[in-house]
């Protein structure tokens, strides 16, 4: 999948790289691609395997009833993180009329990596033949949404004039088959939720003044975190704490206390970003929301006042798309019209870790 957005769009020298000057320009969000591996795994599936590997078999029916999720996506096993990312930043490049070498920086932003070292970002880089800088950020599922609040200043800066955020996802290299009893099937139970893909997010350095509150561009972005929360929901292994220990290899996390920790974050900072720019979610001709479960939606939903109508689901036939969730519902919606040149947009994530970001645009 794969959209480019009209109007706004800078005219930047090919081969440019970091860019002297006084800076100051908004960052036009210029196109958006995704990916999806071809292979999908039922929910009923997922039960099977987890039966047939044993000891512990789920209640058929089981998972897709609690998350409202038919179908995930399951890269080959040949595949990496940077796989996904370079095949929908390929389509990207190629929608765009683009080359590598047109790359001011490229930005791989994602909870999945390669290895831990070197960064992600430089085996994209080999992969799709780049010479420009590079690196990570790193976020649970709000990678990305960071990732282009990091190349929105430094656009903004005057530093460079187009840069590629990216990110892939490959989540079911951390999900456990053989279940103990049903306490480990509950910690390991996000995981089933879980799809592998790509998005690759372009932003250009616009025209117009970065003043103008009808020009395209990124017009707000917040953030907020509540870190003494970040033991509900971890993949501990491959770090400094737990560098060898197979166990920890796996996903874990306490569904509710997430539950809890959202709760207590509150809808402050999405209800002052409106007030900020005195706009209402009606303002909105779409509005991507994070999904993980159905249930976890209807909550925010509620909690938030936000209505159904401007959200793009995507939860049952492609499951939690981690941070290529947000990508990948713009551009959906991009792809069905529902939005276009001149519309406001909102992306709003929600992480492990815990953290909450919310950034407008207008395309």
């Amino acid at each position: 999948m794969i959209m480019q957005f009209g109007g706004g769009q800078a005219e930047v020298p090919s081969g440019s790289r970091q860019i002297d000057g006084h800076g100051g320009a908004r960052a036009v969000l210029a196109a958006v691609a995704t990916y999806l591996p071809e292979e999908s795994l039922t929910s009923r599936e997922v039960e099977q395997r987890i039966a047939a590997h044993g000891p512990y078999r789920p209640r058929p029916g089981l998972i897709e009833a609690v998350t409202g999720i038919a179908a995930r996506y399951v890269a080959p096993a040949d595949w990496q993180a940077s796989d996904l990312a370079a095949a929908a930043a390929r389509k990207l490049l190629a929608g765009a009329g683009l080359t590598a070498g047109d790359l001011d920086l490229l930005v791989f932003a994602s909870a999945s990596q390669d290895m831990v070292e070197p960064a992600t970002a430089h085996i994209l880089g080999a992969k799709l033949g780049t010479r420009c800088p590079v690196f990570d950020v790193k976020n649970a599922c709000n990678s990305l949404l960071n990732g282009l609040q990091v190349a929105e200043a430094l656009i903004a800066a005057g530093q460079y004039r187009r840069v590629l955020v990216c990110t892939g996802e490959l989540p079911s290299r951390a999900v456990r088959w053989a279940v103990r009893d049903r306490g480990q099937f509950v910690e390991s139970f996000p995981g089933y939720t879980l799809s592998d893909s790509g998005a690759a997010v372009l932003l250009e350095a616009g025209t117009g003044p970065a003043e103008d509150p009808d020009g395209p561009g990124i017009f707000h972005r917040s953030f907020g975190a509540d870190s003494s929360a970040w033991e509900v929901g971890t993949l501990p292994g491959g770090g400094t704490a737990h560098p060898r220990d197979l166990e920890a290899t796996y996903f874990r996390m306490d569904g509710a206390r997430l539950h809890a920790a959202f709760e207590a974050l509150g809808p402050g900072l999405l209800h002052q970003a409106l007030a900020a720019h005195g706009l209402s979610w009606a303002d909105f001709a779409v509005v991507a929301v994070h999904q993980v479960t159905v249930p976890l939606l209807e909550a925010f939903l509620r909690g938030t006042g936000l209505d159904a109508r401007p959200l793009v689901p995507v939860l049952r036939e492609h499951g939690n798309l981690a941070s290529a969730s947000l990508p990948f519902q713009l551009a959906r919606a991009l792809e069905q019209g529902r939005c276009g040149p001149g519309d406001r947009i909102a992306l709003i994530g929600l992480a492990g870790g815990v953290s909450l970001g919310v950034v407008f645009a207008r395309l």
